[in-house]
């Protein structure tokens, strides 16, 4: 085996051992993150005394929103600008108390099967499980306004449960 062989087998294990490690997280992390259909005192207390689960943390609901920026019709792509606009006038009311954006690259296939690419952005909003019924309508409204004012089919929505402390 040659040197230069053996940083090759050495790679190819290293990210064998990380792919294994990131899937074992993963598990993990989903195990710990169901949550129960009641939220009482006791059903709190014994799911905080789970391996994993910290009795700090409390049940979130954590939303993502796939904001894409491409327009049909040759319309031009939504601005940085016009983004943030949106996102002052209409989504920091709505959820004053926080919120995450970051800004990436999207694709995904349109009703007349056309793939498309586009900047996007991903807002990730988290609220207490018990607000849950409330935040889900100020999201659809978000995602409605959004898809009204630039003409777009659809904002992406992604719902897990989750629990955290601030």
């Amino acid at each position: 085996m040659t040197p230069h062989t053996s940083r090759r087998t050495r790679r190819t294990r290293l990210a064998v051992l990380l792919a294994a490690l990131v899937c074992a997280a993963g598990a993990s992390t989903a195990f710990t993150t169901a949550l129960q259909e009641r939220d009482d005192r006791p059903a709190a207390r014994a799911e905080a005394s789970r391996p994993g689960a910290s009795a700090h943390t409390r049940p979130y609901v954590r939303t993502q929103l796939f904001f894409g920026t491409g327009r049909h019709n040759g319309e031009p792509p939504i601005t940085e600008e016009q983004f943030m606009d949106f996102l002052d006038e209409y989504v920091t009311p709505r959820f004053p108390d926080g919120l995450t954006l970051q800004e990436g690259y999207g694709q995904w296939r349109d009703r007349t099967g056309s793939i498309n690419g586009e900047r996007s952005y991903e807002l990730i909003l988290l609220y207490p499980r018990e607000t849950a019924e409330a935040r889900d309508a100020d999201i659809e409204y978000l995602r409605d306004r959004y898809t009204e004012m630039y003409g777009l089919e659809s904002v992406g929505r992604v719902d897990e449960q989750v629990r955290a402390d601030f």
